[in-house]
């Protein structure tokens, strides 16, 4: 069925995401697959992410560097368009949950109507075949994922886009993976990824992108200020992963599309599921 997909006419498929680098942890191998069969990839940010943990310190130098940086990572994936919604990063209160320091136009605040109305505008500029999201829980949970399921669900109601993932990781074997990684790199902490992300169950898309690997580690290492910095930082741990560990550890994407019936196990983005 796949196969069938790559030779098809080219489609249109956005990628929404709540902070630039984002897009290089759940879905970069997806991205360059479609951009190398010829289908139009395009990626849209919520914020550009000038809270987050850098060397710099949050703000709006931040924020230009991490919106660079996106730029960097999508020019390595194949992709057409870069789109930045001009929110403000919500930040993420200590142990999890909405920051109290938040900024006035934070993401997290802002009208579920109005946030859909301007990615809608997107979608429809775009004729957009397919869109992802996050799962409702944000992934690991930070409000401004959670937002983006929102916003993104009603956006593509609005836009008419037909085809909605959801994406997410199997939670089964990203806890193995990183509990191997463990043993060469003790100081990763796994615990937060115990309730996160999605049951194998509810995952419809399997998607292969080992033979996409270095174009995600390329995109991983535009996040320079996401990968360095005092502290040990997860994505600087997985840009040391040896390569065929890395391909191993991160040769698959997954998603959930809602509707479909339990069970079904889809191999590409865009493959339509069985009749019947």
């Amino acid at each position: 069925m796949a196969a069938s997909v790559t030779s098809a006419t080219p489609r249109t498929a956005v990628f929404f995401h709540a902070h630039p680098d984002d897009e290089a942890l759940l879905t970069a191998g997806t991205m360059a697959m479609l951009a190398a069969e010829g289908h139009r990839v395009v990626v849209v940010v919520a914020t550009s992410g000038e809270r987050g943990q850098a060397d710099l310190a949050p703000g709006e130098a931040l924020g230009e560097a991490r919106v660079a940086e996106l730029y960097k990572s999508a020019a390595a994936l194949g992709c057409a368009r870069v789109v930045n919604l001009g929110y403000g990063d919500s930040g993420l209160a200590p142990g999890g949950g909405i920051a109290e320091d938040r900024p006035a136009n934070a993401f997290i605040d802002a009208d579920t109507e109005e946030a859909a109305r301007r990615l809608a505008e997107v979608l429809t500029e775009e004729g957009a075949d397919l869109l992802t999201i996050y799962d409702p829980a944000g992934g690991y949970g930070h409000p401004d994922h959670v937002q983006v399921n929102r916003v993104g669900g009603r956006a593509a109601e609005l836009a008419g886009t037909p085809v909605v993932l959801e994406a997410t990781v199997n939670r089964d074997p990203l806890l193995a993976s990183l509990r191997l990684v463990r043993r060469f790199y003790p100081q990763l902490d796994v615990r937060a990824f115990e309730r996160a992300y999605s049951p194998a169950e509810e995952i419809t898309h399997r998607v292969n992108v080992r033979r996409f690997a270095r174009q995600k580690r390329a995109s991983m290492a535009a996040h320079a200020t996401q990968a360095t910095g005092a502290d040990t930082r997860t994505l600087g741990v997985m840009l040391k992963i040896p390569h065929l560990l890395y391909r191993l550890v991160f040769g698959t994407e997954w998603y959930v599309r809602r509707g479909l019936p339990p069970g079904t196990r889809l191999r590409h983005p865009l493959e339509s599921p069985p009749k019947g």
